[in-house]
């Protein structure tokens, strides 16, 4: 039979009807059961994992592509734990905000309500097909899912877990639909489909965010790229301040909140570089640094703005000695791709400062970057983190799913 994709997301808007007044304990039931069914399949889902990877091999992939593209037992119940956590989240829909009451005695508030009909445009993120159907279940919205082709045999595999937990609960399979043929006219047909698709998120490389929000007529929440900077201020805990570095960069460089700008303030540049230095030799970091920097790397080569503009997503670095606290701000304002930002300082003074003048999506104090993620913010797990303020600002769980319609309470009123 062949694929229709307008076909696909007519059936997934009016599968968004039933999701959107499922009871919550319903939709938490099916929601454990996926979990369950995970770590049931965890051979099957492997096995074509295996595929992928061999595919990805073949194709000369890079390193930090293969590595969010690998799953093993381990990441698979991680998968499955991220679920239970959005099970134990309060579920957001039907939810009242404050009702005020007006001079002529009509009652006004705001009702969570699902988004709709939510795509999903990824590459070799297995893991997305089970946190972005889990978050749009729970938040009420049906979900689109059009993985890339790498990645594909992993995504259909964890998709019949999903659909499997559907079919108990006698919910529409079409809440959840992956879309089986990853040719790129399909994702061209996907983005003009205004009339069942209601928001497009796209997850993975600067080349694809672009591509959708140029391209789509769809309305698009941007997740960009993660130029993320940490800034060691005079008055760092140096030894903190190289655990978060090397947290940061090194355990795994391939992700969107690994740390790819190293700013030192420069009175403590020529105590804390040095133990930089040993330490990137050890981990095989790649140096790109200013002719400050340069003094205390061997093999480290002269940054350029390019460098300083770039998301490595690998064991590489850009780092800058600074003059002082407004320089560190002036680079990250200039260079920062609004993802998560970290400064390393006792002053209490320059962290409050660090938070007012930094609008990155996360900001952080004297804590790694490797916590600007979903689940280690309380989400339970994440949609992707939004670079884009409108409508949603940072990781984005639950709540960020969901839009608000005015509620109104009268009693026969008529306008004057």
């Amino acid at each position: 039979m062949t694929f229709s994709m307008t076909q696909m997301a007519q059936q997934a808007k009016k599968a968004a009807n039933q999701i959107a007044v499922l009871p919550g304990t319903q939709k938490n039931q099916a929601l454990q059961t996926m979990a369950d069914n995970l770590r049931a399949s965890h051979d099957v889902i492997i096995t074509a994992n295996k595929l992928d990877l061999t595919s990805a091999v073949e194709k000369g992939l890079s390193s930090a592509m293969i590595d969010r593209l690998t799953l093993n037992p381990e990441r698979i119940d991680a998968i499955a734990s991220a679920i239970e956590e959005i099970i134990a989240l309060p579920d957001p829909i039907g939810e009242i905000n404050k009702m005020i009451v007006r001079p002529n005695g009509i009652q006004v508030g705001k009702m969570k309500i699902p988004l709709g009909v939510i795509a999903m445009i990824y590459e070799a993120r297995p893991n997305v097909t089970a946190d972005a159907a889990a978050l749009c279940l729970k938040a009420g919205n049906a979900v689109i899912l059009r993985g890339g082709r790498e990645a594909l045999n992993s995504s259909l595999a964890i998709a019949q877990c999903l659909h499997q937990a559907l079919e108990t609960y006698r919910i529409d399979p079409a809440a959840i639909s992956v879309v089986p043929d990853p040719d790129r006219s399909h994702m061209n047909e996907l983005m003009t489909l205004t009339d069942s698709v209601d928001l497009i998120i796209p997850r993975g490389g600067e080349g694809l965010i672009k591509f959708v929000s140029e391209n789509s007529r769809v309305p698009v929440i941007q997740h960009f790229k993660g130029v993320c900077h940490l800034y060691v201020d005079k008055m760092a805990d140096l030894d903190k301040a190289l655990d978060i570095l090397v947290n940061g960069k090194t355990q795994r460089p391939g992700v969107c909140n690994a740390l790819e700008t190293l700013l030192v303030h420069e009175e403590v540049a020529c105590e804390f570089l040095p133990d930089v230095a040993r330490v990137f030799a050890e981990k095989g970091v790649k140096v790109h640094g200013c002719e400050e920097t340069l003094d205390y790397f061997d093999n480290a080569e002269l940054a350029t703005d390019a460098d300083y503009d770039a998301e490595y997503l690998d064991l590489e670095i850009a780092i800058r000695v600074v003059f002082d606290f407004d320089e560190a701000i002036e680079h990250i304002q200039k260079f920062s791709s609004g993802h998560t930002e970290v400064i390393i300082t006792k002053d209490i003074s320059s962290s409050q400062n660090f938070i007012k003048q930094i609008n990155s999506a996360v900001v952080m104090v004297n804590a790694s970057s490797r916590f600007s993620d979903g689940g280690e913010l309380g989400l339970g797990a994440e949609i992707g983190i939004s670079t884009s303020k409108l409508h949603a600002y940072g990781p984005m769980g639950v709540e960020s799913l969901t839009t608000e319609k005015f509620i109104v309470l009268g009693d026969g009123q008529v306008r004057s």
